[in-house]
């Protein structure tokens, strides 16, 4: 019996050494919880200013690669609607069909004409007077 007070001795011995060994854990949690709040709050904040420059380097590079890109395609639309534009003036040319250019003379010209008409008519529609002659005698 003796060997089993013994051991029942040591279970009971290493119990309380698990026990004190918990409470003193959580002593220096509570002693060093602080500190070590502290560095995790320092470490945070690194890890944040980092983080953030990062970031707008790679916010700035996308940002620069949008902006090559939408001006590749804006030159790339420029470039096809002036094509199309030669293009269809070309077809309506061969086709016969005036320029707007080739328009706008003829406006301009049929407008000097039509004045130049109207002055005519101004003219053949005045009466002239005659004046008589006095004899004398």
């Amino acid at each position: 019996m003796a060997k089993k007070k013994t051991s029942q001795n040591e279970l009971a011995e290493s119990a309380n050494k698990i026990w004190l060994a918990g409470l003193g854990a959580f002593a220096v949690a509570e002693e060093e919880g602080s500190k070590v709040f502290k560095t995790l709050v320092k470490k945070g904040e690194g890890f944040e200013r980092r983080s953030k420059k990062q970031l707008e380097k790679v916010q700035g590079d996308v940002e620069g690669q949008v902006e090559t890109a939408r001006e590749k395609a804006e030159g790339a639309w420029n470039k096809l609607g002036k094509s199309f534009d030669e293009k269809v003036s070309d077809a309506l040319g061969r086709l016969g069909v005036p320029s707007r250019m080739e328009i706008q003379k003829l406006t301009k010209r049929v407008e000097q004409l039509t004045r130049k008409v109207d002055g005519l008519k101004t003219r053949k529609t005045t009466p002239v007077r005659k004046t008589r002659t006095r004899k004398t005698a």
